[in-house]
């Protein structure tokens, strides 16, 4: 498809440019990509169309959900929230939120709660999305659940649940909601259009989600990035990705689940506002301090089989750290994708923020996909 590709390349990234334009080879319909170096804005590209006729074009300012690339901005929240002597991640998450203590779960750490080992990766009630939707009722089912594997004993991907415990923590603390809290000391100051919890009066400006077989929409626990294992998925993959079974097309379209606030999966962004967070974690003016982004990315979870993803992950306080290079050479670098690949991350060491933005979902392992060529065209640029 040929398309019109607008926006701004500094000199010398034009291989970004280049990459982003010949994903529409592929199957991009609309997307964006931004990336910021030091400070400054050197890319910032969007194309294509909000929907899969072609009839809306994806403007400067359309947003898109970005399911877990959610998760990144939710764990910078937490770690401004540490910065501010608010949060102790080696203290018991009970002693912020003592209900959680319930069924065993009292000594349960926030690094622990944050790094996926607190085996709430799902509820044994049977939800419907509505209940997404009810804070009250998902937090009181989570702190009286009993963990699924026994503390100490792996990770496991709270994929849905996971943003109900950071905003929980949040909420108890501060007496702000997580998508309160982070407008104000994160994308607010920032000026990031990356939203947990869209006002309703930025609703227009939202692509719809387009699935990877236009003829037969898909289920979100069949969603790239999810990490389905082949054959019947287990249990803990079942209470995780599939109650409730949440159809992209439909239930994360909608305008509840765009309000709502669930950080783990329906954060609305567009890449100018993710790289702009990530790029202010490493930038001249760091949004977030040295000491407490170094808590944020400590490592948790080192190259560990992941008991709901049936996958080896790496994984700190709440980022997924770079593995296999999907985030560029540097395994420092921090960040998180999203399922249909939507990504974010920082990179310490050549300095950047990285935001990619689509409504084409997608499966793929993240380095070979569309956003893999945009990484691998950045650090092309770069001289990596």
């Amino acid at each position: 498809m040929k398309i019109d590709v607008q926006g701004t390349v500094a000199d010398g990234f034009e291989k970004v440019r280049d990459a982003f334009a010949a994903n529409w080879d592929d199957v991009e319909v609309g997307a964006s990509v931004c990336i910021v170096r030091d400070g400054e804005t050197v890319v910032d590209l969007w194309g294509g169309y909000q929907d899969r006729d072609g009839t809306r074009p994806w403007e400067r300012d359309t947003l898109v959900n970005v399911y877990s690339t959610t998760k990144g901005l939710a764990t910078l929240a937490v770690a401004r929230l540490h910065e501010d002597g608010g949060i102790d991640y080696a203290a018991p998450v009970a002693e912020y939120w003592p209900e959680f203590a319930q069924a065993g779960k009292g000594a349960v750490t926030v690094a622990q709660l944050l790094s996926h080992q607190a085996g709430v990766c799902g509820v044994e009630t049977r939800l419907t999305v509505e209940d997404l939707y009810d804070w009250e009722k998902m937090t009181s089912l989570l702190a009286a659940q009993r963990p699924l594997w026994p503390l100490g004993e792996g990770g496991g991907y709270h994929a849905v649940t996971w943003g109900f415990l950071p905003g929980e923590l949040v909420r108890r603390i501060t007496g702000k909601s997580l998508g309160a809290y982070t407008r104000e000391t994160i994308t607010g100051p920032l000026g990031a259009d990356f939203w947990i919890g869209l006002p309703e009066s930025e609703h227009g400006r939202v692509s719809d989600l387009i699935g990877p077989n236009h003829a037969r929409p898909t289920t979100a626990s069949q969603m790239p990035g999810t990490g389905e294992p082949a054959g019947e998925p287990s249990r803990l993959f079942q209470l995780a990705l599939q109650n409730p079974s949440i159809r992209p097309f439909k239930d994360a379209c909608s305008a509840a689940w765009r309000s709502a606030e669930i950080s783990a999966a329906n954060g609305q962004a567009n890449a100018r506002g993710i790289a702009t967070v990530y790029g202010a974690c490493v930038g001249p003016d760091p949004i977030v301090g040295p000491a407490s982004l170094a808590a944020a990315c400590q490592i948790e979870i080192e190259d560990q089989f992941d008991l709901v993803l049936q996958t080896d992950t790496r994984r700190s306080r709440g980022f997924i750290m770079n593995s296999g290079g999907a985030y560029g050479p540097n395994l420092a670098s921090f960040g998180h994708g999203g399922a249909g690949g939507s990504l974010g991350f920082a990179d310490p060491d050549a300095r950047v923020g990285f935001g990619y933005a689509m409504n084409q979902m997608q499966p793929g392992v993240p380095r070979v996909t569309r956003s893999g060529r945009l990484v691998a065209a950045l650090y092309a640029c770069l001289g990596g």
